[in-house]
């Protein structure tokens, strides 16, 4: 815990026990978890935890740049902690959300587009059926 609130005082976040937490479980949970999974997991170790607090806090984050926002669907948001340049798998059988290594998304950060824009973040969201799905229907 000294390690992550170290990271987030250099990061310019003053460091409390909740916003300790909801980061500890951000990069231990590489999920890609909504608010209310972050709340719901939380909630149980931290009574006083409001969905609030965790929504304010990652959006700090995000606002700071440790955790990526992932608009994968429409209405649902989630949050990696892993901020690095890849793309996200959405499984449409069991709603999981996989990292995948897509070198294209490298490439483009800090490109000038043909007509003069520059490339500051890229987000490629694939969908389809995730290998543990495919298995479980062969069966």
């Amino acid at each position: 815990m000294e390690k992550l609130s170290a990271y987030l005082e250099n990061e310019g976040i003053r460091s409390s026990y909740q916003r300790l937490k909801i980061l500890q479980y951000l990069q231990a949970h590489r999920t890609h978890p909504t608010v209310d999974m972050i709340y719901k997991n939380l909630s149980k170790e931290i009574p006083t935890l409001s969905k609030t607090t965790v929504y304010n806090t990652v959006k700090l984050f995000v606002s700071k740049g440790i955790v990526q926002e992932l608009t994968i669907e429409e209405k649902e948001v989630r949050y990696d902690a892993d901020t690095t340049q890849h793309a996200h798998f959405k499984c449409i059988e069991c709603g999981s959300v996989y990292d995948v290594a897509l070198e294209s998304t490298i490439v483009l950060q800090g490109m000038v587009t043909e007509e003069g824009h520059k490339v500051i973040d890229c987000q490629v969201y694939l969908k389809g059926i995730c290998k543990d799905c495919l298995k479980s229907t062969k069966n």
